[in-house]
């Protein structure tokens, strides 16, 4: 049996595609291969099971980040997202470092993953590999991405995007736009989305203050006293 059918058969969703909640303490003997210690991938978003079904975790059961249940909620809608990647983008990106992290090694969590930019994964130009450009991509380690992952999905859930003087050091929140998330403006402006571009963007900003202000003013912009 495939993962997504040992998944079904242990949810047993009804007629609506919606199911009790399966904790992962479950995951034994017949089931043992739905253990979440290769990240998941048998229920993320690109899965079989979340093309058919809208999949929801509990994650706050026990410490950390880790998925402590899972249930469905009914049957998948939307338009499926082609997260295929054309291969000429995918090799411009292996070789390439973390834009976050700087490392690029061979690890599970150091290797390089090419990441969507736009979290959301709905622009149906990034969708047709035809029409893909190097620019929709960047290389992530997995570490990076698999961080990256969980804050797109909490901007998606609640509309309000990721605030980047979560790094210290960092002076400015967004380098285009505010917290709230719009359709005009999409993932632009996000560190998640284009830390380069991010940095590109902030040190301008910070040289133009530089230029008006004292050093312990930016100093203070950068590193506040907590």
């Amino acid at each position: 049996m495939t993962k997504f059918e040992l998944f079904i058969e242990l949810a047993k969703p009804d007629k609506k595609g919606c199911s009790r909640w399966v904790t992962t303490s479950e995951f034994v003997g017949k089931y043992k291969d739905l253990q979440l210690g290769n990240g998941g991938s048998w229920c993320r978003k690109s899965s079989m099971l979340a093309k058919k079904y809208v999949i929801e975790f509990d994650k706050l059961q026990t410490k950390g980040n880790s998925i402590d249940a899972i249930r469905l909620i009914g049957f998948n809608t939307e338009k499926s997202f082609n997260q295929a990647i054309r291969k000429d983008i995918k090799d411009f990106y292996k070789s390439k470092k973390c834009v976050m992290l700087g490392i690029i090694g061979n690890s599970e969590n150091t290797k390089i993953e090419v990441d969507h930019k736009d979290g959301r994964k709905d622009n149906e130009r990034v969708s047709n590999i035809q029409t893909q450009k190097l620019e929709d991509f960047q290389p992530l380690c997995k570490a990076a991405n698999d961080a990256k992952r969980q804050i797109c999905a909490e901007c998606k859930r609640s509309d309000k995007r990721w605030d980047a003087k979560n790094i210290k050091g960092n002076p400015y929140s967004f380098y285009d736009g505010d917290e709230n998330y719009t359709k005009e403006l999409g993932c632009k402006g996000c560190y998640q989305y284009d830390p380069v571009e991010y940095r590109m963007v902030c040190a301008k900003k910070i040289s133009k203050e530089a230029s008006e202000h004292t050093a312990d003013y930016i100093m203070q912009k950068l590193y506040p006293k907590e």
